[in-house]
């Protein structure tokens, strides 16, 4: 695998260098980026071009909510990987459908920070207990508040297979030998799914199956 490019945004300098020191094992990472807030992030991203952000939320200047909003407009093939202290469900939910790929506690240990990145920069999202138990949590709620929902989402079988693969963690190239179609099909069927149900990115659009049981 090639190296990957890796920013931190996070306002407390303690916190940063120990992240970046805790990662300093992992050779196919490289730093490439610091900011103490969104507004310095951005600045820097052009010039850096990393593949992962780790983004704080609580910053001052541009918090993390506003700019991996920012993020995602401006630099759509860069991942944000939330980073945070704040457990609130809310959160999880609010930033995994407006463009973030994947959301960690700061109390995660440097291993899945690690695998994190990995899984964001190879398949797009990363989904960790913490946030699947917060999706099924959701999608019960969900059917339990609107029960007809399911009949007023109307999608196809193949559409069907491509999120129920997507969210069993197959990469496009994966979904495309499961079902024996080009992976260049996988990406028109995600591209056509995401710009119809307003989401982001692939992660968004598993958040939204499960919340509307659009899959078994």
């Amino acid at each position: 695998m090639s190296q990957i490019k890796v920013a931190i945004a996070d306002d407390h300098q303690i916190f940063r260098k120990g992240v970046i020191l805790s990662l300093r094992a992992y050779t196919n990472l490289k730093f490439v980026l610091e900011a103490e807030n969104g507004d310095e992030l951005l600045a820097g991203l052009a010039e850096a071009e990393p593949d992962v952000i780790l983004m704080d939320l609580r910053m001052p200047g541009k918090d993390g909510i506003e700019t991996t909003k920012a993020v995602n407009k401006l630099y759509p093939n860069m991942h944000v990987l939330v980073l945070t202290m704040y457990e609130d469900e809310r959160f999880v939910t609010h930033l995994m459908e407006n463009g973030a790929n994947g959301y960690l506690l700061k109390s995660s240990d440097p291993s899945e920070i690690k695998k994190a990145i990995l899984e964001v920069y190879t398949k797009g999202y990363y989904l960790n207990n913490f946030v699947n138990r917060i999706l099924l949590k959701k999608s019960h709620n969900k059917v339990k508040s609107i029960p007809t929902l399911n009949s007023e989402i109307q999608i196809s079988d193949k559409e069907k297979q491509v999120i129920r693969l997507l969210c069993m963690e197959y990469t496009a190239q994966e979904i495309a030998k499961e079902m024996e179609i080009s992976a260049r099909t996988v990406e028109a069927i995600k591209d056509r799914l995401m710009e119809r149900f307003g989401v982001k990115n692939s992660v968004g659009l598993v958040f939204f199956a499960m919340k509307n049981s659009l899959i078994d």
